[in-house]
């Protein structure tokens, strides 16, 4: 009995942006010869270049580089400004030797994925299918890296520019459970409360903060930590 033949995976449209034009060509003309079907288009301008590419149409996946042509590190401009825009296009973000750092960024950022360097090529082309999926890709360690650092955010009082607080005292303790890991029934459980009330101050707090989901509210409180630290250390040093 003979076996249908497979539907072929479907044809992946790959935006990429990398330092130099060299790195650009080597990338693009791997990625086309791969059977995984990627067409591949490539950039090796500075930020602002690549973002004017990003704003003309979408694209399947995003590649960039953390390193761009006006400087190191300049992709990660890149994926702030695309978050701001509210871009939805999932991005992987291409680095050497990631810091603890640059991994919490690369994911607060919006990121789907962070590819190292060193890594087979095979398993980058397996890393662009799955952010297209819909899947998120990081390596174990990785992994470790933002669940340690979720497991120590302890979220701060939220206030806006003027010092005035954006959370309730209700909501407050709210945000600190989900970021402790908490499900709703358990935020319900523990404060007494129904899981519908739950889900409305879950709201609420989505709105207020610019959130959409439990992992950015957790991430938006990391970063928010971070920041407050780091204002507190300036102050001291002062």
């Amino acid at each position: 009995m003979m076996r249908e033949a497979l539907p072929p995976s479907p044809l992946i449209n790959v935006f990429l942006a990398e330092a130099t034009r060299v790195n650009c060509q080597l990338m693009e003309q791997a990625l086309r010869r791969q059977r995984s079907r990627f067409t591949v288009e490539a950039c090796a301008g500075p930020s602002r270049e690549v973002l004017e590419h990003l704003k003309d149409r979408q694209r399947d996946v995003v590649l960039i580089s953390a390193n761009l042509s006006d400087g190191p590190l300049m992709g990660f401009s890149v994926l702030r400004e695309m978050r701001e825009l509210s871009a939805k296009t999932p991005v992987v973000m291409l680095v050497d030797a990631p810091t603890r750092e640059q991994v919490i960024d690369v994911f607060r950022y919006g990121a789907h994925g962070l590819f190292r360097r060193d890594a087979p090529f095979s398993a980058l082309c397996k890393c662009i299918r799955a952010v297209y999926e819909g899947q998120v890709w990081a390596n174990s360690e990785e992994l470790h890296l933002l669940l340690d650092a979720l497991g120590e955010a302890v979220p701060p009082r939220v206030v806006n520019a003027k010092g005035a607080l954006l959370l309730s005292q209700r909501e407050e303790m709210i945000v600190r459970l989900v970021a402790e890991g908490l499900t709703n029934h358990e935020i319900a459980a523990n404060l007494n409360l129904s899981e519908h009330t739950v889900r409305n101050y879950l709201f609420r707090v989505f709105n207020k903060l610019g959130v959409s989901s439990r992992v950015e509210l957790t991430l938006y409180v990391l970063s928010y930590q971070g920041r407050a630290q780091k204002e507190k250390g300036s102050i001291a040093q002062a």
